[in-house]
């Protein structure tokens, strides 16, 4: 099988959150930065899961300047078979999807498979939008997995439950928890991931539909109130006066 993982590279969920005084860029003093957690634990590693089971290539995808290429190595190291990055500089969901889409039209992917968010912009749209623009089935918050052929059948989670669905190949879908198990690059896939091939895409040309005019904080969480079981008054008075829905 062929197939296609969509890497982005995000902030490590430890870092501090903060922004830049003209209030329009992450400030990234100082930061770590990750392959997206839902694209690696679940998306990449279900691929490889896939063609070792079945054979076949996977190839990891991203957008983004050369700083990016730490990530697409460490995907490497895992397991993938090569990578292609789309040289561009802060590119938006549409365009990123664009780019994405550009790449995949005439490479017959038997399955293309993304995160099903960021954890930094926790937006969930490349999927969706990479589907619509090769106009193929879309299947969102995929964890389970049954590849037999060309028929794949799809557990995923909806609201209140979850969804069975069969879908022929190809097709795109995004991994949520529970698709795969992670797992760590060991020494051989370090030392091989040096060698295996990495292309650089020069990217369409594509406007971004989206502009950052600015980025706020939320406001600090206050400290906590304990109340004595006993006085429901207190309790009741709170509730009326200082607590906020949120």
């Amino acid at each position: 099988m062929n197939l296609l993982v969509c890497i982005s590279k995000t902030p490590d969920t430890t870092s501090r959150i903060s922004f830049r005084p003209n209030e329009k860029e992450y400030n990234t003093d100082g930061v770590s930065f990750i392959m997206n957690p839902y694209d690696e634990w679940y998306a990449l590693v279900k691929a490889l899961e896939i063609t070792e089971k079945n054979g076949g290539n996977v190839t990891v995808i991203n957008v983004g300047p050369a700083s990016n290429d730490i990530i697409i190595r460490k995907a490497l190291a895992i397991g993938a078979t090569d990578a292609v990055r789309v040289n561009l500089e802060n590119p938006d969901a549409y365009t990123t999807s664009a780019n994405i889409a550009a790449h995949a039209k005439n490479k017959s992917y038997d399955i293309i498979f993304t995160g099903k968010e960021t954890i930094d912009f926790n937006g969930s749209e490349v999927g969706a939008m990479v589907a619509e623009m090769l106009d193929l089935p879309f299947i969102s918050y995929a964890s389970a997995l049954e590849v037999n052929g060309n028929t794949s059948k799809i557990t995923r989670d909806i609201e209140g439950g979850v969804e069975v669905c069969q879908v022929e190949g190809p097709y795109v879908l995004s991994a949520s928890k529970g698709l795969a198990e992670q797992r760590i690059p060991n020494m051989k896939g370090i030392m091989m991931a040096k060698t295996k091939p990495l292309t650089v895409l020069d990217p369409i040309s594509e406007n971004a539909r989206v502009t950052i005019e600015k980025f706020i904080l939320p406001p600090g969480k206050s400290g906590v109130k304990l109340i004595n079981p006993d006085d429901m008054d207190e309790l009741v008075r709170l509730l009326h006066e200082e607590a906020k829905v949120i």
